[in-house]
């Protein structure tokens, strides 16, 4: 019998140590998000079923894995049969607080129509929410998930609002920095982060970010367009974008395509900073492999580019103070995830929970 494994649920969560001598407060990431119970059992279902794409071919978490705080651990994400993406899978941890979506930020704050983008964007999961709602209808699971929800039958709307509150759920818990059980070298980090190398100039709150496009100079990743599959996918989003000569285009323009004013090109939102242990390769683009890249690209101004954020300048920081920067960065990340499995049984056509992905082989 085939398995497709589907991960499930894990969150990185505990509740906060006492703070140990000279550390900082224990601290909550952000206030409580208001959550219904039901509701987000069935998103999590919803989350993890390939039936939600065009041709069963992918899932949410195919690219938000909670092994790796909901990315994929890939330079560049999959995409829909056909097609590849051009940029990475950003964290889902504490989306719900999130004033814009993806890389360009091109989304609100509203999760539901994350929801429907991600799935009905055909280089995405390319599903015709009608079909989608039949599929759903079909399943006698879903139909009860769906009524216990307070919903009288499955649907495209209460679906949507069903892995809103899922991914309202997935929230960081238990970072060293929360609990007051910094290093002495992530504390001295904490000091060049906020002082030196300025870096809380963007990455500000208990998220780490802005939520605003920034300049910094970030190269662009070459497979984009040498990979005919990511290529295609890149022109059908920048023709939709009303990008001019895209056909021609070999860069992204990232924050642009929000109001075509020359001087966002090539910026894209501050990521957040929480869960970075998990969540490499890092930037829009997968440019870099670890951390340390990440602080010599800083530590160096950043990267060539005439529209580059002119707040970026040179740091000079020490071997020493790229390595406390480092293990600062480390600390805004918690324990690893509890997982269990949703397990995708071909000839029973139904889906099974188990408590352990790793005891079921493929």
């Amino acid at each position: 019998m085939k398995l497709s494994i589907l991960l499930t649920s894990a969150l990185i969560i505990g509740s906060a140590a006492a703070a140990q001598e000279a550390a900082q407060e224990a601290v909550t990431p952000e206030p409580p998000l208001e959550v219904d119970a039901a509701r987000a059992e069935l998103g999590k279902r919803l989350f993890y079923d390939y039936r939600l794409s065009g041709d069963t071919s992918l899932a949410c978490a195919s690219c938000h894995s909670p092994e790796m705080a909901f990315t994929d651990g890939k330079a560049l994400s999959d995409a829909y049969t056909g097609a590849a993406h051009f940029r990475n899978s950003p964290t889902l941890a504490n989306v719900g607080f999130r004033d814009a979506w993806m890389h360009d930020g091109r989304l609100g704050t509203n999760l539901n129509d994350v929801a429907r983008e991600m799935i009905t964007e055909t280089y995405l999961m390319n599903m015709d929410m009608r079909i989608m709602q039949e599929r759903l209808k079909q399943d006698p699971v879903y139909v009860e998930m769906f009524a216990a929800a307070g919903m009288s039958e499955p649907g495209n709307g209460g679906a949507r609002n069903a892995l809103m509150d899922f991914m309202k759920t997935i929230q960081s818990r238990n970072a060293p920095y929360d609990t007051g059980e910094m290093s002495a070298a992530a504390q001295r980090g904490q000091g060049i982060f906020e002082g030196t190398a300025q870096c809380a100039v963007c990455h500000t709150g208990t998220r780490f970010t802005d939520d605003q496009p920034h300049n910094i100079g970030v190269p662009n990743n070459p497979d984009i367009w040498s990979d005919p599959e990511r290529h295609s996918a890149f022109v059908t989003y920048a023709k939709f974008m009303g990008v001019p000569n895209y056909m021609n285009l070999r860069e992204d323009l990232g924050a642009y395509i929000r109001n075509h004013q020359d001087e966002t090109r090539r910026s894209f939102l501050t990521p957040t900073l929480r869960e970075l242990s998990w969540t490499a390769p890092y930037m829009h683009n997968g440019s870099f492999e670890t951390l340390e890249e990440v602080v010599d690209f800083y530590d160096a101004g950043g990267g060539d580019d005439p529209l580059k954020d002119p707040r970026l300048k040179p740091l000079g920081l020490v071997p020493s103070e790229k390595a406390d920067l480092v293990a600062f960065l480390e600390s805004l990340s918690g324990d690893s995830f509890d997982i269990d499995a949703y397990v995708w049984r071909e000839d029973d056509f139904d889906y099974e929970l188990i408590e352990d992905w790793r005891n079921v082989n493929n």
